[in-house]
């Protein structure tokens, strides 16, 4: 009795596991603005949604939305600037730029639907252009559907681990598996976000080398002791300048 119960435990696990893989296979889709096909099982009007609903909580994070109306004006103008100059412009995304008023933590980040943060302290350091090369990163972000697409890989590694978890004491093993894809996803995301802005950049007529020098900032605040490329989501600044000069000379070729 007992083993026939396992040999059942094992056909539910590899039933649900199968699933898993057959759901991924017919989530896959070309994104028309990188080429890159992707696993994502969400529409644009969802991804609009998300960001929209988690904006007000990202701000309230970083201390709210900054108080000066032409330092603002100035991302707004930044942004929209990259977004009608480029093919953001062609997407279904509504794009928002958003200064926070945090003054200690250097970031920016996109939610999903188009919208785009920077903090005061990353702002208060950098020039126009440099604003720019941040700001089409973002949007690159937005794009390139990479929270989407972190969503559908994380809601598949969890139907995995559930089936690996239903036929043997796998779970741990297969949801490590999917904690490293993640990551190196989001290495991926971080690159393919780079060379975008690169390319609105120059189609926004802004001077891409500045993007070296965002990098070059980047590194400077993180100092002597910032995590290792291995261990972060982010590659490291110098690598990410190697990159970026090889999409400026691809661009501007």
């Amino acid at each position: 009795m007992r083993r026939s119960s396992w040999k059942i435990r094992i056909l539910i696990g590899l039933a649900i596991v199968a699933f898993a893989f057959v759901q991924r296979c017919n989530n896959q889709e070309q994104n028309p603005y990188t080429g890159r096909v992707q696993n994502i099982n969400m529409t644009a009007d969802q991804e609009i949604a998300i960001g929209l609903q988690a904006a007000p909580e990202m701000a309230q994070q970083h201390g709210g939305l900054h108080p000066d109306q032409r330092m603002q004006a100035l991302v707004d103008a930044v942004g929209n600037r990259l977004v009608q100059g480029s093919i953001a412009r062609e997407t279904p995304y509504t794009y928002e730029f958003h200064l926070l008023a945090d003054d200690q933590t250097i970031n920016a980040f996109a939610l999903p639907g188009g919208q785009v943060f920077i903090t005061y302290a990353l702002f208060s350091r950098l020039n126009e252009a440099q604003l720019a090369g941040v700001l089409g990163h973002e949007i690159g972000h937005v794009i390139g559907r990479h929270s989407a697409e972190r969503i559908a890989d994380s809601n598949f590694w969890k139907t995995v681990s559930m089936g690996a978890s239903v036929g043997a004491d796998m779970g741990d093993m297969v949801a490590g598996i999917g904690q490293n894809t993640l990551l190196t996803n989001g290495r991926g995301d971080e690159l393919e976000s780079d060379e975008l802005g690169v390319l609105f950049m120059i189609q926004s007529g802004y001077d891409p080398e500045e993007m070296i020098r965002v990098m070059e900032i980047l590194k400077e605040a993180a100092g002597p002791n910032r995590v290792p490329e291995f261990q972060s989501t982010h590659p490291d600044p110098d690598n990410r300048i190697e990159k970026i000069r090889a999409a400026i000379e691809k661009y501007r070729s």
